[in-house]
């Protein structure tokens, strides 16, 4: 069995990574994906346990204390983290596990887990952005503030291993379709020694 890998989504607050998280498991249902932690108020839409795990700060912190968090950053003044069991037993059992996280809360798991494959949403523009955020925002959020925070996390795109701009969203989501079917291929995710070939010898790696 191939080993399974994690595809991390990163990119400003509006970039679209739920959405194409959403778009992708709807297309291939062997995707598993890591609802994080969080210690932010859930939106009217948001559902507890589906677009997030929603815990106090207090509860939040015995987690991360106990090792329980894969990684866990402050972003916009609230708590963020991954549930390190559910990522590392899907990977396993060789599934994808698609994840959205800031690029804070990528650093770190990429320390983790080296083989952790990276994608950079970019807006189309600032201007599109703004208009997503102006959109979308909480009302104790800061337009000012996200947008802020946005112009640091696009200085950090360069440590990203793929780029994607999401200017048409059925484009985005076939780019990272693509992504995801050529990370399948790496040899390195699978466990074989040689690959017998009919007529041929063993064929080892490297």
């Amino acid at each position: 069995m191939s080993r399974g890998f994690l595809l991390i989504l990163s990119g400003p607050s509006g970039s679209g990574k739920s959405t194409i998280c959403r778009r992708l498991r709807s297309r291939d249902r062997t995707l598993a994906y890591s609802v994080s932690c969080c210690t932010r108020p859930p939106r009217p839409s948001e559902t507890d346990g589906v677009h997030y795990h929603f815990m106090d700060p207090a509860g939040f912190m015995r987690k991360a204390r106990r090792g329980e968090l894969l990684e866990w950053a402050e972003v916009h003044g609230n708590h963020y983290g991954t549930p390190r069991d559910f990522v590392e037993g899907q990977i396993a059992a060789g599934r994808v596990v698609l994840l959205d996280i800031d690029v804070q809360g990528t650093e770190k798991i990429r320390r983790r887990l080296r083989d952790a494959v990276t994608v950079f949403l970019f807006p189309p523009s600032m201007g599109a952005l703004r208009r997503r955020l102006q959109l979308r925002r909480d009302t104790r959020d800061s337009l000012q503030t996200r947008l802020d925070n946005a112009l640091g996390e696009l200085r950090r795109a360069g440590c990203y291993d793929y780029w994607v701009v999401n200017d048409s969203l059925e484009a985005a989501v076939r780019q990272v379709e693509g992504i995801i079917a050529a990370e399948r291929l790496r040899p390195g995710r699978h466990g074989m020694r040689g690959v017998r070939l009919p007529g041929l010898s063993s064929v080892k790696r490297g």
